[in-house]
């Protein structure tokens, strides 16, 4: 684990965001705004908290995956209620996109505000988006996002550490941009990466990288490896890993299609590029069922749970686990999997040291 003293810059006072570098795994909870309107996710947050969880984290996209079930939530307004709704829990994005509908110092800006009114609880997870189209932008390939992202880091960087920035960059200026609300702590950024490149501009740029797990082995050699790789290369301490895995729960397959209404268009060949929630749904409703349902990991009991995550943790050995999951009963699972997964998963965090 990280020094803490170099992640926060010799700040005079830790934020209580500081708990999270130390030996213990946390271990998060997943908002998701595609998937429920705001006012349901402050519930959720206050019975993460209830439960046990070290913290939540909050998508954030302009547009859900379907039409008929999804929602649309603002994630910045959402934090700002999670945050005065709760006491102790961290706060996470997971994640925004400082490219191209939010300018990088903008999101420095709403990072700052969100960690001053949660009195240093918030860690700022950024990703190089996925299709804009709705509100004109386009989608260009990965090195145009990467590089983007090189950029939107270093300003960002520059503003949270309470510099007055002029840039010039090739996509991104500012003159004279300064934070004159600034965070009064440390915001730790955190960068998306589905493959080494991005996790080596994690490792080497940010304070850790996020991996969406689905083959933890993979993800070890091709996100985990490369981003330490990069950190030492930068001398910079070995980054926080961020391990996110998504469940469905269902005892039946009427049951688990019930509770994934709201995401049923979230793995349609399409999402990458589609702008219509109401085309992905076609999409997703155009095939067969098991076929939707067999691109998510199906649980349905407590054992399940821990069995489902618990190779993540095994293999990954994260800083921060994010349960990703979805059920006809989001209250009722939010309290089952803190009461009887959260416990286990921290036993195999203990066992394997």
């Amino acid at each position: 684990m990280v020094s803490a003293f170099w992640r926060f810059g010799g700040w005079a006072d830790a934020p209580a965001f500081f708990y999270l570098y130390s030996s213990n795994m946390k271990i998060f909870w997943f908002l998701a705004q595609e998937q429920f309107q705001p006012e349901v996710l402050v519930e959720h947050a206050r019975a993460a908290e209830a439960a046990g969880f070290d913290g939540v984290a909050v998508s954030e996209h302009f547009h859900p995956f379907v039409d008929d079930a999804g929602a649309g939530g603002f994630a910045w307004t959402i934090l700002g209620a999670v945050a005065n709704a709760t006491e102790r829990l961290a706060l996470m994005t997971a994640v925004v996109a400082p490219l191209w509908h939010y300018h990088p110092a903008i999101v420095a800006q709403a990072a700052a505000t969100v960690e001053r009114l949660s009195g240093g609880r918030f860690a700022l997870g950024v990703g190089t988006g996925r299709n804009e189209g709705a509100l004109g932008y386009p989608f260009p390939p990965y090195a145009e996002r990467a590089a983007r992202m090189e950029e939107s880091l270093g300003v960002m960087e520059r503003l949270l550490g309470g510099e007055r920035v002029d840039f010039d960059g090739r996509f991104y200026k500012t003159a004279g941009a300064k934070l004159y609300s600034p965070p009064l702590h440390h915001v730790p950024v955190w960068l998306s990466a589905a493959g080494p490149k991005s996790a080596r501009l994690g490792g080497g740029r940010a304070d850790g990288v996020i991996a969406s797990v689905k083959d933890p082995a993979r993800d070890l050699a091709q996100i985990v490896g490369p981003a330490r790789e990069a950190a030492s290369e930068a001398g910079r301490p070995a980054p926080t890993v961020v391990a996110t895995h998504w469940t469905l729960r269902g005892g039946s397959d009427d049951e688990a299609w019930q509770a994934l209404q709201p995401l049923r268009g979230q793995r349609a060949p399409n999402r990458d590029t589609e702008i219509d929630p109401a085309q992905l749904r076609a999409a997703a409703d155009d095939m067969p069922r098991q076929d939707v349902l067999a691109q998510w990991h199906r649980v349905e009991t407590a054992q399940d749970y821990v069995n489902a995550y618990a190779p993540v943790v095994e293999t990954l050995r994260p800083d921060v686990l994010v349960i990703q999951t979805t059920a006809t009963d989001q209250l009722a699972t939010i309290a089952m999997v803190g009461r009887e997964v959260v416990p286990e998963l921290r036993k195999l965090v203990k066992e394997g040291q």
